[in-house]
């Protein structure tokens, strides 16, 4: 099962974390999975090509399902609003997963 954390800081996404595989089918062809895997590195790829943020990221490369990404407080308005453009579509992806494939994702979001 993949067990996912969104914290917030100030009614903003600070960190998410993503652990572990859903195991929803064979490797290559598990497409709860897939769908974690692309939504949390398009993130962060958004996050650092697009909005120019030095996220902090945590992953297990050789292994998989492990990913930690830590958002930097932003001062610049401009980057917070374009981060939060991309990081609530990040957690309203997350929760469609989720709430679609419920015995393969955990979802926790605290605020």
């Amino acid at each position: 099962m993949i067990k996912a954390t969104i914290n917030h800081y100030h009614n903003h996404v600070s960190q998410f974390t993503i652990a572990g595989h859903a195991d929803a089918g064979e490797y290559g062809q598990d497409i709860v999975c897939s769908a974690v895997s692309v939504l949390s590195i398009t993130t962060v790829n958004g996050l650092q090509e697009v909005v120019g943020l030095d996220v902090d990221v945590d992953s297990d490369d050789e292994n998989g399902g492990y990913l930690s990404v830590n958002i930097p407080v932003i001062a610049d308005s401009k980057k917070s609003i374009q981060a939060d453009a991309i990081l609530n579509t990040f957690q309203n992806g997350m929760a469609d997963i989720a709430s679609s494939y419920r015995q393969y994702i955990e979802l926790n979001i605290a605020n």
